[in-house]
């Protein structure tokens, strides 16, 4: 990436792992940044993300990487594979995803999300970063130059506005337009906890959880486990679903995310086999979250000098555990076209085209498998799928995720670059 100074500037919305690792890339590029986060300080909700070969790639291409896995606790990455379980019963086993690409490299991490923003923000001078501003529009200014807004009254003008604000994004008003509403919830609730390792195998555990991923399958249910923090605690995240078969529902009220009674969780789960129980029964305190997507995915992500990053531009259902790393290849991107030599003032258009090129096809038909895959997860017994079934739909599912060779991509579209003139 280019180190030479920019004659522009750059304010990014929301200071979230999206936001933050491209805060990071920007200001190592030479780009002038400002980061505005409405929290008081850094934070995450105290919960594990899985980020698969793809996103690692990405992070390595950001020259984040080795920071990244010195705040996971974890010296290098290992194996990333799911385990698909029955949830139910003696827990058989349904399909083993190292049978059906071992022949690919599918090291990837497991980190615990402070810890991800723990290792982005000693990186950036704490001038670039501005607590306590919630965005409420971005508008053309004057000048013509994005403006954002703020809830305490105050304004920002930029040269370009990355919004990584989330799901719930402010900025993408600017990008679709403030009378539309793509969320919908998807009729499934997602329980959250994280429980010692060491907690569950005393209680009796026998699954192997701290050595890989699993997914416990079943009807309108389904429970996701990995280990985080070197190994030593897993990360539980239960789902129960209103209606698989159904399509999406109209958005939740707010909040989204609720403390739930121990009670409500195990009632829900009633039924189901031993380790699955004993996970649940361990999981003190849980939090319930209303998943939500974008749906219809969008089909541009740019608008003038707005872009969005991460779940603003393709919030998408955890099932396949690629949100995050859809994110990461986009901040991957945008960091790429905005250091290169070529891209100045004059041309910030330009690479936006590129940028909405390359990644509205890619995130959007993750976004698609990742709807696919709960359903599949949610459809395991009493006339659905059987076994066999399972093992039908299961295998490729994670390949088209993994193995997509984003450098090479954008390096294609980066060639002749520069030659186009700004419309500014």
């Amino acid at each position: 990436m280019s180190t030479a100074p920019k004659d522009f500037s750059v304010a990014i919305v929301g200071g979230g792992l999206c936001g933050l690792a491209c805060a990071v890339g920007l200001v190592r590029a030479g780009i002038e940044v400002a980061v505005f986060e409405s929290a008081p300080k850094f934070d995450e909700i105290g919960a594990g993300v899985g980020l698969g070969p793809n996103a690692l790639r990405a992070l390595e291409g950001l020259g984040l990487l080795d920071a990244v896995l010195k705040k996971a606790d974890q010296p290098k990455p290992s194996q990333r594979l799911f385990k698909f379980v029955s949830g139910t019963g003696n827990h058989d086993e349904i399909f083993d995803y190292i049978e059906s690409c071992a022949e690919h490299g599918n090291e990837g991490l497991g980190i615990y999300r402070p810890a991800f923003l723990d290792a982005m923000a000693p990186m950036l001078d704490p001038s670039v970063t501005h607590f306590n501003k919630r965005c409420i529009a971005v508008e053309r200014g004057i000048s013509d130059r994005p403006l954002i807004r703020f809830s305490d009254g105050t304004t920002h003008e930029a040269d370009l506005v990355i919004g990584a604000d989330g799901i719930k994004s402010t900025t993408r008003n600017a990008v679709i337009g403030g009378g539309e509403n793509r969320l919908g919830w998807s009729g499934t609730y997602a329980y959250r906890g994280l429980v010692p390792i060491e907690t569950l195998k005393a209680a009796g555990m026998q699954a192997e959880v701290e050595s890989r991923p699993y997914n416990w399958v079943g009807l309108d249910k389904h429970i996701i486990t990995f280990p985080i923090k070197n190994d030593t605690v897993l990360n539980i995240v239960a789902f129960r679903s209103k209606d698989n078969s159904a399509a999406l529902f109209p958005e939740r009220p707010h909040p989204w995310v609720e403390a739930t009674p121990e009670a409500e969780l195990l009632e829900s789960f009633q039924g189901w086999g031993t380790d699955a129980l004993t996970m649940l029964k361990h999981m003190k305190n849980p939090s319930r979250w209303s998943i939500h997507t974008l749906y219809p995915p969008l089909t541009t992500y740019v608008n003038g000098r707005v872009v969005l990053v991460g779940d603003s531009a393709h919030g998408m259902l955890p099932h396949l555990g690629a949100g995050a790393g859809q994110g990461l290849e986009d901040v991957y991107t945008l960091c790429r076209l905005l250091a290169h030599p070529e891209t100045k003032k004059t041309n910030l258009d330009a690479a936006l085209a590129i940028y909405n090129e390359l990644r509205p096809a890619r995130a959007n038909m993750v976004l698609k498998r990742s709807m696919r895959m709960g359903k599949i997860s949610e459809s395991y017994g009493q006339n659905k799928y059987d076994i066999q079934d399972m093992q039908q739909h299961i295998k490729g599912m994670w390949e088209p995720v993994w193995y997509h060779d984003l450098e090479a991509q954008v390096t294609t579209a980066l060639k002749g670059f520069g030659k186009v003139k700004s419309k500014y």
